[in-house]
């Protein structure tokens, strides 16, 4: 049976952005399932987010459709149309192509769990909605929305 263990599952803790975008970011914690458990096509992410902490900066894909349900806890969506609250057992959709910058933070005082998944598109483009960013799936490089690299420490 392909049962995935857990906590075997690498945790990845903050992100790959660079500073000073991957500050409210830091806490999260991300368990990749769809990797662990050999997955190519689509991810599947088992998220902690800690109060306080930011999923990811706001953003959104041209190539990726993405889903998130909520597991414990209660979290903020926040998108361009404003913010909604999800609660446990909530979920939210993101088609590709929407150009809905979105991210979820944690403006509660417990710690909240969720699972996200998306597509794996190799032709995605991902832009930052609020934040001068973008990062292609070609190359997993951050760089300016005029395409110059950020520079490096």
């Amino acid at each position: 049976m392909p049962k995935i263990d857990i906590a075997a599952a690498p945790t990845h803790r903050g992100s790959g952005y660079p500073p000073p975008f991957d500050a409210p970011c830091s806490a999260r914690a991300r368990r990749r399932l769809g990797d662990a458990g050999g997955l190519r096509d689509f991810g599947v992410n088992l998220m902690t987010l800690p109060p306080g902490s930011w999923s990811s900066q706001r953003h959104w894909h041209s190539e990726e459709d993405e889903f998130v349900y909520v597991l414990e806890g209660e979290v903020t969506l926040i998108e361009d149309d404003g913010e909604t609250v999800l609660r446990t057992g909530d979920c939210a959709a993101f088609p590709k192509g929407s150009g809905n910058g979105h991210h979820i933070i944690n403006k509660s005082a417990s710690t909240a769990v969720y699972l996200e998944m998306g597509s794996r598109s190799p032709q995605d483009l991902t832009t930052y909605s609020d934040i001068d960013m973008k990062v292609s799936s070609a190359d997993d490089r951050y760089v300016h929305k005029d395409g110059s690299p950020y520079a490096t420490s």
